[in-house]
């Protein structure tokens, strides 16, 4: 590996960990435009660049939402009903969704990946804080949420808690249970949107299958390099969250979050 690609993605690898850390997210908003310019400008995935970026992401953010899920149950904040009832559709949701990707053009995946964050950091910038102790309630079964939060998360690939924690929470969980209950359920997302990715990668990009450091639309050295720093980082992130004010630091993310997706979209549509 090229050193100058090393140092990038272990750079990239140590501010994901700490911000899954300090905000209690998955990474997925940060690593796919970052990834997605690493993957073009290496001339790695000229062609599918965004496609190898989503898939990557998913694969990375399977350390993080493991050990976020791990942390939540240990301190007993996971409410397993409504785990066991949304990861079934979930699962389903995020790998059907998956059979589609290898088909849609990388600039429409760029475009729906850039608004869907652009209106999820509006709408962390407006109200910044936790969620309501008095929801709107939402009246969806869990199994047929599951479907949507599954696909939309694999499109995207995020672990799911800026969709799941707002469903819990309107049916009635605290925001601590629901956190701990979406990290639980992040999981499963990243490792079904995973090997989604890696199969229908592996089927239909027939110029990735010659590279031997790539699965499908998944970048396996950039998995290692981002998970091994994330695992160290995410610690000291989440000690560092408890000192901070999160509602000035979700700010901050959420101006990040635009401006990494408008980068996303100078990438994919320059000359």
């Amino acid at each position: 590996m090229d050193i100058s690609l090393l140092v990038q993605l272990s750079i990239l690898g140590i501010v994901v960990g700490f911000a899954a850390g300090l905000l209690g997210i998955g990474g997925g908003g940060i690593l796919v435009p970052v990834l997605t310019g690493i993957f073009i400008t290496q001339q790695i995935a000229p062609t599918y660049g965004v496609h190898l970026a989503l898939g990557t992401s998913m694969a990375c953010i399977m350390t993080t939402t493991f050990s976020s899920a791990f942390s939540h149950y240990k301190h007993h904040n996971v409410e397993w009903f409504y785990v066991k009832a949304l990861v079934p559709t979930i699962v389903v949701g995020a790998i059907s969704i998956s059979f589609l990707i290898p088909f849609i053009n990388s600039e429409y995946l760029a475009i729906f990946f850039a608004i869907f964050m652009f209106l999820m950091a509006i709408k962390m910038f407006a109200n910044p804080s936790l969620p309501s102790d008095k929801p709107k309630k939402i009246n969806i079964a869990p199994s047929v949420a599951g479907l949507g939060i599954g696909g939309i998360s694999t499109v995207v690939a995020i672990g799911g808690g800026v969709l799941v924690v707002p469903y819990l929470v309107s049916k009635g969980l605290n925001i601590k249970r629901a956190i701990g209950s979406s990290s639980a359920v992040g999981f499963p997302i990243a490792v079904s949107g995973t090997i989604g990715y890696a199969i229908n990668g592996y089927l239909n990009a027939g110029d990735l299958a010659e590279n031997a450091d790539v699965i499908g639309f998944v970048h396996i050295p950039t998995v290692l390099i981002v998970s091994f720093w994330g695992l160290f980082l995410a610690p000291v992130g989440a000690k560092l969250s408890n000192k901070l004010p999160i509602s000035v630091l979700k700010k901050i993310f959420a101006l990040l979050m635009v401006g990494l997706s408008i980068k996303m979209l100078m990438i994919i549509f320059s000359p």
